[in-house]
Order: C-alpha cells, then sequence, then structure tokens
C-alpha cells in the first residue's frame, strides 16, 4: 500500500519483476555471480609462487547438481501446514534451493561447501509474500518444531544464516525476497518504508525515481537486502558521510512468534529505553524484520574525489582524527595501511606522476556543488597540515569502481590454493595503534607456528570522533585442513581482541562465529538479559538457532 498523503505525488514504481526469481541467488560455492567473478592475473599468480610457492592455477568446482545434501527431515504435515500459510509454490525443497540456502559466505562457509560428503542445509525453503504470511509462518512453525533462519541475501560472514537445527526436528530458511516493495515516501520528512526482501540495488532504484538515495553502500551491496542491513547493523563504505544503517533506522516492523512489534512512533522520544535497538543488530534471534523506515536524501548533486598519501599509519590515522572531529569529514574516509597500500597500489604503477608510497587515504564528497566545495575544501586543509600529500582523483575513482570485487578475488584465491579471509574490530582513537599491533601479531604468531606465515593488511574502514574501526584481509597457503587452520589463527585473534579493548565485531555481526566472545563483550548479566527477552519473543527458541545468543 502506499499512503499518498506522505509521499511526493509521483507513482512508486512496482516491484521488479524479476526480483522473486531464484535464479537471482548467488552462486552456491562463492561469491557473487558468474559474471563478476575473474582468474587470476599473470602477475598475481606469480606473486602467488613467489611468496606463498604456490602455482595459482585453479582447481575445478564441482557441479552444483552433484553435491548431496542432508535429506530432508520435514514431514509431509510439517509442509502441509507450510503450504497452506505461503502455497505451494513458495515452500521448496528443490535441491538448488537448499543448496543456495546452506549458509553465508565467509571462508569456512565457502570451505565447507567445497568439500566432499553431504552438505547441510535447510529442510525446506519457504517464502512469504508479507508481514503477516511471516506471523503465520512463525506460528506453524513454534507449534510444530521447526527452527526458522531469517534470510536475505545470504551475505553473512559470521555463520550468522546457517541451518541449524539445534534440538528441532527441522529447518526452514525464510527468505524474505518477496517484500520487495517501497510503500511509503515521506520527501518532506526524508523517510522512507522499505520492504525487508529490497536488496541494496533495487532500493536506491525505486528511490531515485524520487530524486531519493539511502547512500548506504557495504561491500555486499550488490546483493544483501534492507532487511538484513537492520539485523546486522551493517555499516556501509559511506558511513562517514551517511551514517550506519542503526542511525538510518526510524521504524521497524518486526513478526515475532509472540505477535507484532511496530517501532518508532518519531525521530526521538524519552517513553522509556529505544526498543528498536532490540532488534537492530539481533540478527533474527529476537524476531523478524519485515519493515524498514529509513532516513533517505536527495540525490547527490555531485561528487568530487580526492586521494592522499601519508609517510605512515600513524601520521594518517592522525590526520583521520583530525578531520573528524573538527567536523569535515568527507562522504567515505578510509586509509590502508603500508602494506594494503603496497599490495593493492604499488603494482598499478605511478598515479598522478607520482609514485604511491607509504599509506593510501581515499576521500570522496557529495551533495550540492557548494557543499561540496567548502567541505572538500577544509578536509583539504586538514589533511594537508597532517602530513599528507594531495595525488588526486584517479586512486580515489579507482577505489570506486572496484569496490565491490574483492569476495570474487578472495574466491579465486581459494581455488588456487590461498587461504584468504578478513575481520574488522573497532576501538578509540587513542587505543588504534595498539589494537592494530596485538591483532597482527596474533594473526602472525598463529599461522606462522603452523608452517604458514601470513601477510596481513589493514584499513581503516569507518571513522568517528572518539575512535575507528580495523578491517583486516589475511593472505597465506592453505593446509590440507584450511577449516582448522583458520579456527586456530581466528582463536587466538578474537582473544587478541577482547583483551586489547576492542569490539568483536564492528559491522559483521555476530553470528555464530563471533558468539564465543560475547560474554566477554556485554557480560554474563547482558546474556541474561537477550536471554530473557528471547524467551518472551520466541518462547519455542524457533529463530536462528545457534547464533548470537
Amino acid at each position: 500500500m502506499v499512503d499518498t498523503k506522505h509521499t511526493d505525488g509521483a507513482p512508486i514504481p512496482a516491484a521488479n519483476p524479476d526480483a522473486p526469481e531464484r535464479a537471482a541467488s548467488m552462486v552456491w560455492d562463492a561469491w557473487g555471480v558468474p559474471a563478476g567473478q575473474k582468474p587470476l592475473s599473470a602477475t598475481i599468480r606469480g606473486l602467488l609462487t613467489q611468496v606463498f610457492g604456490v602455482s595459482g592455477d585453479p582447481v575445478a568446482r564441482r557441479d552444483e547438481g552433484d553435491v548431496p545434501l542432508r535429506p530432508s527431515a520435514l514431514t509431509p504435515a510439517q509442509r502441509d501446514g507450510l503450504v497452506e500459510v505461503v502455497g505451494a509454490d513458495n515452500v521448496s525443497a528443490d535441491h538448488r534451493d537448499r543448496l543456495r540456502h546452506a549458509g553465508g559466505k565467509s571462508t569456512p562457509d565457502l570451505l565447507r561447501r567445497r568439500a566432499e560428503g553431504p552438505q547441510d542445509a535447510p529442510d525446506a525453503v519457504v517464502f512469504p509474500a508479507d508481514h503477516e504470511q511471516v506471523l503465520a509462518v512463525l506460528a506453524h512453525c513454534a507449534a510444530h518444531g521447526i527452527a526458522v533462519v531469517p534470510f536475505g541475501g545470504g551475505t553473512s560472514v559470521v555463520g550468522g544464516v546457517d541451518p541449524v537445527r539445534g534440538a528441532f526436528d527441522a529447518v526452514v530458511a525464510l527468505d524474505l525476497r518477496r517484500l520487495d516493495t517501497v510503500s511509503e515516501i515521506d520527501p518532506v520528512s526524508g523517510t522512507a518504508t522499505l520492504g525487508a526482501g529490497l536488496t541494496g540495488p533495487r532500493a536506491e532504484e525505486l528511490l531515485a525515481a524520487h530524486g531519493l538515495s539511502l547512500g548506504h553502500f557495504p561491500q555486499s551491496f550488490e546483493f544483501a537486502s534492507i532487511g538484513g542491513f537492520a539485523a546486522t547493523r551493517s555499516s556501509g563504505q559511506a558511513s562517514a558521510g551517511y551514517g550506519r544503517f542503526d542511525d538510518m533506522v526510524q521504524r521497524l516492523k518486526v513478526a515475532t512468534p509472540s505477535g507484532t512489534l511496530d517501532l518508532g512512533r518519531a525521530p526521538a522520544s524519552a517513553a522509556g529505553p529505544d526498543l528498536r535497538e532490540l532488534f537492530v543488530g539481533s540478527e533474527g534471534t529476537l524476531g523478524v524484520i519485515t519493515e524498514v523506515t529509513v532516513r533517505v536524501h536527495p540525490v547527490p548533486e555531485t561528487t568530487a574525489y580526492q586521494a592522499w598519501s601519508f609517510p605512515d599509519f600513524a601520521t594518517g590515522a592522525a590526520a583521520l582524527r583530525a578531520v573528524v572531529q573538527a567536523g569535515a569529514a568527507p562522504t567515505v574516509l578510509r586509509l590502508s595501511d603500508e602494506v594494503e597500500t603496497g599490495m593493492n597500489l604499488a603494482r598499478a604503477g605511478d598515479i598522478g606522476g607520482a609514485p604511491v608510497t607509504g599509506c593510501l587515504a581515499i576521500t570522496t564528497f557529495e551533495g550540492t556543488a557548494a557543499h561540496v566545495a567548502a567541505r572538500s575544501a577544509e578536509a583539504h586543509e586538514l589533511l594537508a597540515a597532517a602530513g599528507g600529500t594531495a595525488l588526486g582523483e584517479d586512486p580515489a575513482r579507482e577505489w570506486e569502481h572496484g569496490r565491490f570485487g574483492a569476495p570474487y578475488l578472495r574466491d579465486s584465491l581459494l581455488d588456487a590454493g590461498v587461504l584468504c579471509e578478513t575481520l574488522e574490530t573497532a576501538t578509540t582513537w587513542s587505543n588504534i595503534a595498539e589494537l592494530k599491533a596485538k591483532v597482527t601479531a596474533a594473526l602472525t604468531d598463529s599461522l606462522g607456528a603452523q608452517g604458514t606465515p601470513p601477510l596481513v593488511m589493514c584499513h581503516i574502514s569507518h571513522t568517528y570522533p572518539t575512535g575507528a574501526s580495523l578491517y583486516f584481509t589475511i593472505v597465506a597457503k592453505q593446509l590440507d585442513d584450511p577449516l582448522t587452520q583458520w579456527g586456530i589463527a581466528k582463536n587466538a585473534v578474537g582473544d587478541a581482541i577482547i583483551a586489547a579493548g576492542g569490539t568483536i565485531t564492528h559491522h559483521h555481526a555476530v553470528g555464530a562465529d563471533h558468539r564465543p566472545w560475547l560474554p566477554a563483550e556485554v557480560g554474563d548479566l547482558g546474556i541474561r538479559v537477550l536471554r530473557a527477552v528471547k524467551a518472551e519473543l520466541d518462547p519455542a527458541g524457533i529463530l536462528n538457532p545457534g547464533k548470537l545468543i
């Protein structure tokens, strides 16, 4: 429904007729779609041979039809109840649908998926059409002992959508892609109400018809969903200008086994604790977000680009801090350390006539021409005064052009026998250097002790007046058992992050992978509070077992 009292009068475009097509899913054993996958260049293969002693030649992948799945445990009666709610065409135990809902896209996810033997998969995939159908599915599953894994784009990199049965008879994936409409636009207030199943690109397309944009562009943007952004506290690459996704959320509609919650009456309220905060970041364990009202802004009139070089990471971090604390932050603001700068940019040659040295920073500025000019001039003055050397537009444009492609490179490295994984954390500015050093040491020591010394790269991806996030990329030669190899490193680095005063996750969420460290972050009492809330909202415990709590 469109509330014409709160729109600009322009028709909201109809839902994309192709959006519900199951063919839109990502490939089963890698990131993205086949068109995005690229073989390693001769240059990269040469580097792999030199650094890790591997040839760089890819291994053949299996056809998805040849992958054995655990047999579906859904009984005819359980299936019939689901069919009664959503229709026979929207309950699938098809091999392809089950396999493509078998988990997320972390390196361990993909290593497990490529392993021999039967794969864990949901017993069925359910495609509800609206909030009421989601409620009815949850009621049926609670009454019949079926675990439910809410599923958006399937982009989790922390085990957040693994089909865990737990103590239940069966588990289904609740795919929300049919909840794909914009139901209300309020240009006066600058808000839009979006279905949880809309992908990032489709949301931007629908909003652009009204001259609006959400401006949320995480690396998962092309495939992740609006509901997933909210459920994981996603943070986009333009967060310096537009904030994290949780900053954008104005209202939530949530289906739970105990009923519906409609939260967010005004931009701010003193009517008790903000219950929206229970669900932003709840990862589908407390309820299923079906609709999100978000803050939007006019499509930027212009964008300016500028890259910078700093002699070292400490100097660059201090420069970013100066800009953010002065209130002059660009729309995008990020800084690569010396290793990442060298690996990702030095091989591209000289940029703007000057060699790439030290640490590369990327800035972009969006808005009206006057706003961009004023803000970029202020930031330029601050960055230069802090020791930066301006490199021109080209490196920033190059970064923007390739910003969604890194996961494809990860998959090509896995094919070539090279372990590649990422992790992220955040801390205060005064603790940035300490945390970076401790994480790097934990990764280097834990992988080195296994005979596979890693290459550890890092960048500051998101900034705040009081601190920043650190995003690490780790590359090492794969051992015969890469899951155990990475598990040892992950345990070491998780302990190091907590010991060094960082958060266990800044924007990847908790899922299953970070759950062991959550008590150390929120305390045992905090865990009991979350369990008490879950007991009230999900008394049978069917929602996303094994995650977060």
